[in-house]
């Protein structure tokens, strides 16, 4: 029989660091997590920033709204890019964004965004891989012209309510089809402009 004093263990010292260490490590983990969330967030607000900074561009050098441009085929001629001109149509310059699928092929051709829009079913993405429309809607009360973020999560659009308007969902410049709840996934994000 072995004697008790012969058997080797850790020291509730070397327990305690080793408890700290993972605690520590753990901690890192989760701040790296909220870190990469936070930054993700910060993205979807400039692409909003940005694509409002294009539509006002647009509308100051061509006197027209990206989609609603009733002169595109005179204004953009010989675009090139991320444009497909063969494609290109003139809105009915009636102030109204109604010709969602020729927004963003309008402002591509002029130079403002990248990417490459056919105008009849291309549509923009944002940093989390879901569709916006440049578009004139109603949305909780609110009609205008909007970027529409579709399928966002609760708390990332609540997240860009709360960055570049008031944080409530059915007031102010930024409007979403239903209340900011947890773990849910909110239909429509609307930034009116």
């Amino acid at each position: 029989m072995k004697r008790l004093k012969d058997q080797k263990g850790f020291t509730l010292v070397e327990i305690a660091i080793v408890m700290v260490i993972i605690g520590l490590l753990l901690g890192g983990v989760l701040k790296g997590q909220q870190m990469i969330a936070n930054a993700k967030i910060k993205s979807l607000v400039n692409h909003a920033q940005g694509l409002s900074a294009a539509i006002y561009s647009y509308q100051d050098r061509y006197k027209a709204l990206p989609g609603d441009d009733p002169k595109a085929t005179t204004n953009l001629p010989g675009a090139s890019g991320g444009c497909l001109a063969a494609n290109l149509v003139n809105g009915n310059g009636n102030g109204q964004i109604t010709e969602y699928f020729a927004a963003p092929q309008q402002l591509a051709c002029a130079g403002l965004i990248t990417g490459t829009y056919n105008g009849t079913s291309d549509n923009i993405l944002s940093p989390y891989g879901t569709v916006v429309y440049i578009y004139y809607q109603a949305l909780q009360g609110k009609t205008g012209n909007i970027l529409r973020y579709d399928n966002l999560p609760a708390d990332v659009a609540q997240a860009l309510d709360t960055m570049l308007d008031d944080g409530v969902y059915n007031t102010g410049s930024i409007r979403a089809s239903a209340d900011y709840v947890a773990g849910t996934i909110i239909g429509q994000t609307a930034f009116f402009y």
